[in-house]
This record gives C-alpha cells, sequence and structure tokens, in this order.
C-alpha cells in the first residue's frame, strides 16, 4: 500500500505546478493550509459517519478520498511519506503493530513542567 500512497504523493508533487482552475490538487495547495485541514477533517467525518451505516464500498470510496486529502496535507507541509512510515516503524517496534502510542496522563505531563523541588498538587478525587 504504501507504493500507491508514494505515487499519489509524487503525484501531488506534480500537479502543484498546474493550473488551479483546472487542477483540484493544486487548487487546494494554493489554498493553504486551513483549507487543507478542513477538507481533510471533512473526508473523516463523511468516513466515519459511513462506518455508522456499514455500507462498506461508500467507507472504500471514502476511505480513499481521506487518504488523498492527508497526503495533499503532507505535501502543503513538506513532509515525505517516509517520514509517516519511519515513525510507524518506529511505533511497531516500541507498542506492536496494532497500537497507537499511549497517551500521557495529564497530572504527568504537569508534572513534567514543574520546576525541580516543587511537589504536585493532589489529584482531584472521583
Amino acid at each position: 500500500m504504501s507504493d500507491a500512497i508514494d505515487r499519489l504523493y509524487d503525484a501531488i508533487l506534480t500537479a502543484r505546478d498546474e493550473d488551479p482552475t483546472t487542477s483540484k490538487t493544486a487548487r487546494l495547495l494554493a489554498a493553504g493550509l486551513p483549507k487543507m485541514g478542513k477538507k481533510l477533517a471533512e473526508e473523516a467525518v463523511e468516513t466515519a459517519l459511513d462506518a455508522q451505516t456499514g455500507d462498506a464500498s461508500r467507507i472504500v470510496a471514502e476511505s480513499a478520498d481521506l487518504i488523498y486529502h492527508l497526503a495533499v496535507l503532507w505535501a502543503g507541509v513538506g513532509i515525505e511519506p517516509r517520514r509517516v512510515w519511519e515513525e510507524m516503524e518506529r511505533r511497531e517496534r516500541l507498542y506492536g503493530i496494532a497500537a497507537k502510542v499511549p497517551k500521557v496522563p495529564k497530572a504527568a505531563k504537569s508534572a513534567r513542567r514543574r520546576a525541580p523541588g516543587t511537589v504536585a498538587a493532589p489529584a482531584p478525587l472521583r
């Protein structure tokens, strides 16, 4: 699959120089990061909504749109897909293939920001 995304990314880079009036990709890149992020979010929501119905063909179509818009955002920021694959490989080594990096609890985050020698306030009871 990464080969297909690499080819998509290369096509997006090529389309960057095309006429924005005729190229959706050139138009998205010219519109800037806020527009790219908005389109990515829209596609993610559409994919999630189609997941509610279980319509596999719609989920496939929306997933392809989502990946396209993600690759456009990468190109807009200058992130090569290789960097994402490297991060995925790093996570696989640390956590396993199907795991997401664990979130650091808020208490632990704030403890790291405190000055040395200070004591954290007790966590609220739930």
